[in-house]
């Protein structure tokens, strides 16, 4: 590892254990086992180490879901995959997903752009699967993808995180939803 990362998960366990605000600089760099200088040389403030890791979540996120939905033979195969993914996300990275939950409350600006950024790639998609034809061209992406979000959203919570189980049964329950409120019209 290297010294920002060494940073980034110091601040992620103390920022669990503590909370945000009651995280200084120097819990952090007593942590990570560096110099409080060290700390300056890749953030401008514990803010900074914040913002940062909130986008490394998304960008991870966002990995984890491109990856797990590469092979899908339709846009409604991909809800499915994707759903599952997240949830899978949600209880292997428990850590990292509350750290983006509390950040609303000391930076809203990261967290909606967290929020923001998956939900334009989510939108992107959904567009070009109407361009192809696998979804429906009346169903409006942007409203689309925020709504099947904050399924997903409490999906992770409550099957990732709080219960830790039956991602099986939520998801093909879903997967239902998805063909007849996605699927084009016969």
């Amino acid at each position: 590892m290297n010294k920002k990362e060494d940073i980034i998960n110091s601040a992620v366990e103390l920022f669990l254990e503590n909370g945000i605000e009651k995280t200084s600089v120097k819990n952090i760099t007593d942590k990570a086992g560096i110099a409080p200088g060290t700390f300056y040389l890749y953030f401008g403030a514990k803010e900074d180490a914040l913002r940062e890791l909130v986008r490394h979540m998304g960008r991870q996120l966002r990995r984890a879901l491109t990856s797990a939905t590469a092979g899908a033979a339709s846009r409604i195969e991909a809800e499915r995959l994707g759903l599952h993914a997240f949830i899978t996300f949600a209880k292997t990275h428990q850590n990292l997903y509350r750290v983006v939950m509390e950040s609303q409350f000391v930076d809203e600006s990261i967290y909606r752009e967290y929020y923001d950024s998956l939900a334009a790639a989510y939108q992107r998609n959904l567009e070009k699967a109407q361009e192809r034809g696998e979804i429906n061209p009346a169903v409006d992406a942007e409203a689309t993808a925020w709504a099947f979000m904050g399924i997903a959203h409490f999906y992770g919570l409550h099957f990732g995180i709080w219960k830790g189980s039956g991602t099986e049964t939520a998801v093909e329950t879903m997967a239902h939803f998805f063909e007849r409120g996605l699927g084009v019209p016969s």
